[in-house]
Parts: C-alpha cells; structure tokens; sequence
C-alpha cells in the first residue's frame, strides 16, 4: 500500500472514529436527557402521586439524580475492563445497556397500576442507565480523541462536546412535538412512553457504527508491552495518579453542576414558579442548546489554538459571570432575554465540556487513562451535578423563593473549577502514547512535561 493510501486510510479512520463516537454518545446521551426532562414536568404525578407537590418533584428529581450516582461504577468496572480489554469492545457494551434499560423504561406501569412497585423499578432502570452512560461518556470520548492526530485532538473533543446539547434538542424537540399535538391526558398517559420504546433503534445504530471502528492507535501500541497483561488499571489509577484524579474531578464539579441547574432545574423552575407554558419552557431549552453546541466546537476548536489551560479559563471566568444574572433575567419572563441568558450561559458551560475530553485524555497514560478519566468524570457528576437539581428545589424552599443560595453554591462550584484550572500543566501536543513504564511520575498532575509537536509541555 502506497504512503498515500495509508494516510488516506487513516484520516478515514480516524474521521470514523470520531463520528462512532459522537453519534453514539448523542444517542445515549439522548435517553438520559429525556428523562430529566419529564422528571422536573411529567414523572412526579405519575410514579409520585401520593406526595404532595414538592415532595413529588423532589423525589422525582432524586431518581434523575440516582442515575448519576450509578455513573461512578460504570466508570469503574467499563474503566477497568476498557484499560485491560480495549475501548472498542465496552462501547458495544454500553449503548445496548443504555438502549434496553431506556426501552424497557418506556414499557414500566405507573404507581396507579402497581403501587409502590413503579418508581422501585423506575429506580432499578435508572441504574442501569447511570451505569452505562457511566462507562460510555469516557470511553467514546478516548475512542475518539486516540484516533486524533495532535493537532486536531481539540476539534475532535469539541465535536463529542456537542453531543450533551445536540441530545437536549432532540429530546425537548420530541416532547415539544408530541406535547403540542397530543391533549394534555394523551401525553400524560402514554405520550411520554413514545421516545423511550423507540430506543430499540439507538441500540441498532450504536453497535453497527461501532463495529466499523477499529481499536485506538495508543491501545493497540500498548498491547506491544507487558503493561497491559500485567498492570492494574484501577489500582494504579488511584494509586499513582490520584492527585490527576482530585484535580480534573474539582475542576468539571463547576460546568457540571451548572449544566444540571440550566438543563433540568431551569425547566422546573420556568413551568413552574414562573408559571410559563411547557412548551416555551422546551422551546428555550432547545435555543439555548444551539448555543451550547456553538460553545462546544468553539472551546475544542480554540484550545488547539491557545491550549487547555488558556482555553478553559475563559470558559469558568464567562460562567461565573453570567451566575449573577441568569435567574433575574429569567424572572422578566420575557421570551427573548430568557433565551439569550440561557443561550449565553449555557454556551459558556459547553465551551469547557468541548474541552474536557482531550484535556483529561492528555493528562493520563494510555494505561490508566480510561479509569484514571472516568473516575474525574463521573466523581464531578456525583458530587455536583446530580445533586444540583435537589439542592437548587430545597435552596429555593429555604431561601423563600430568593435565587441567591442556589447561585452561591454554584458560585462555590465555578471557583475551585478555575483554581484546578489556573493551577494545572498545560497538555497540549502531549505524547499520547506513553504509558506509566514511559511516563516519569513527578509534579501534582502524575507525569513530567514533555516535548513534542513543537509545545513546550
């Protein structure tokens, strides 16, 4: 094969990869959103009846949240077996977890007919969807950003940045759609069934793309060493890059609770305190969502430019400065300054997430990176962003309708991001190949600043 021909080989690759990746991820991605959407409008009264209103969404909200609480051991056990087995392999796995789970959620009777058996099984489902997504978001995203060249490994993390917001429009466009042409009973008794039944087809496009997706160049060079056969992944993870850990898991602990205040409290908070339509409320959402796709590209795209670092700073410093007046331009009610301050602020926090898949895939050996990564992930959505959405409900109870608890905490959140950030080693260009047998374990980030492509590390 001439040298043309193996680097047209590659890029075509590579650009595979990269949309397995995206699309799959989107597809899952998608499942997980829509629930968080029908738990702050629709799932309260039906698998809640009993409470009263608060309770209800507040218990509601809490099953949103339990599905992120089982992301850490889907990190865990996929991060393992996707440092020992390869990437490819657990992607496969994952979104047919998501797919059935999301599907058999859609079949699930509510408490009318089962009692109290209905949101225990609601629970058990949201588990298990945790659980994949849990494995899924880091391994599609080292799929990816593995099969990148250097110079492009920020494009690549903007373009699965997307695919958090490009699900949030497809979700809310759904439930716009059936909402709009279904009476308010339809929609309640069966109409939210609809996007979940049909997950049987993420589960056909999610394995047929990735089956045409060869294994990442930095697995497959690993697999010529003893590391894989021998090494722990988990273990040598916390045992030796613990401190890489804390650090990107502190970090995302701002854009992700955020995220969850914008895309599922927002939502509560606008059909419900400010007595808006539901529709207006997921028309807003999917407005703001177009921005936070613009955000993400534009983050990755930028950070091959400037770097990491530089790149993700002004992405915290934007967010933080749109906290103070996110809730009291939502309070006008006013359709056009509500779209653009949830467009702006939700943009800004996709502009970091477009960076965060190469800037935790390069702050990790090739050995430990899928469990050294998704433990960073995963722990800042346990810690912050499931939570969020409770906190922001009983904040607001506590503070007699007042705003300003729900935007300290989330303040608190924005300013240890951007210390991680400000204190962190610059990535760009690393060498993506090395592994701990090749990486020196110096410094507070778990490996020594290299040379390569011409950045000084």
């Amino acid at each position: 094969m001439t040298q043309d021909a193996l680097q047209g080989s590659g890029a075509a690759m590579r650009m595979r990869a990269v949309t397995a990746a995206a699309i799959g991820t989107a597809l899952e991605w998608f499942d997980f959103t829509l629930y968080g959407a029908l738990a702050a409008t629709v799932l309260p009264k039906l698998f809640f009846p009993k409470m009263d209103p608060t309770s209800a969404l507040l218990a509601s909200l809490a099953t949103f949240g339990v599905g992120l609480a089982a992301r850490p051991l889907g990190a865990v056990i996929c991060g393992h077996l996707g440092d020992k087995l390869g990437r490819r392999n657990l992607m496969l796995g994952t979104v047919t977890v998501m797919g059935m789970s999301s599907m058999l959620m859609g079949l699930l009777p509510t408490y009318a007919s089962i009692g109290v058996w209905a949101p225990m099984l609601l629970v058990m489902l949201r588990i298990l969807q945790g659980f994949a997504l849990g494995g899924e978001s880091t391994g599609a995203q080292l799929m990816a950003i593995e099969h990148a060249s250097a110079d492009r490994r920020g494009k690549y993390s903007g373009l699965l940045g997307l695919c958090s917001p490009l699900s949030q429009i497809m979700a809310n466009g759904v439930l716009l759609l059936l909402s709009s042409t279904m009476s308010a009973s339809a929609f309640d008794e069966y109409g939210w069934r609809i996007p979940f039944v049909l997950s049987f087809v993420l589960v056909i496009v999610g394995v047929y793309i990735r089956l045409k997706v060869s294994e990442t160049p930095s697995f497959v060079e690993m697999r010529k060493t003893e590391v894989v056969h021998v090494g722990s992944p988990l273990r040598d993870a916390l045992r030796l890059h613990w401190r890489t850990v804390l650090r990107w898991m502190l970090f995302f602990c701002g854009p992700a609770a955020i995220f969850y205040l914008i895309v599922v409290f927002s939502l509560s908070y606008i059909t419900k305190t400010l007595a808006v339509p539901k529709q207006t409320g997921y028309l807003l959402l999917m407005g703001a969502n177009v921005c936070a796709i613009v955000g993400a590209l534009a983050g990755g795209m930028l950070s091959d430019k400037i770097g990491r670092k530089k790149a993700l700073a002004i992405g915290s410093i934007a967010t933080l400065l749109m906290l103070f007046v996110y809730f009291q331009i939502l309070d006008t009610k006013a359709f056009i300054p509500m779209l653009a301050a949830m467009g702006l602020f939700l943009g800004f926090t996709q502009f970091q997430s477009g960076i965060q898949p190469v800037a935790f895939a390069e702050a990790f050996p090739t050995n430990v990176r899928y469990s050294g990564s998704a433990l960073a992930y995963t722990g800042a959505n346990l810690i912050a962003g499931g939570p969020m959405p409770v906190l922001a409900v009983w904040l607001f109870a506590v503070c007699n309708g007042s705003p300003w608890g729900v935007v300290a905490v989330c303040v608190g959140f924005n300013l240890i991001s951007l210390i991680m950030i400000l204190t962190a080693r610059e990535t760009r260009g690393i060498d993506m190949n090395r592994t701990d047998s090749a990486a020196a374990l110096a410094g507070d980030d778990g490996f020594t600043p290299a040379m390569n492509n011409g950045h000084r590390m």
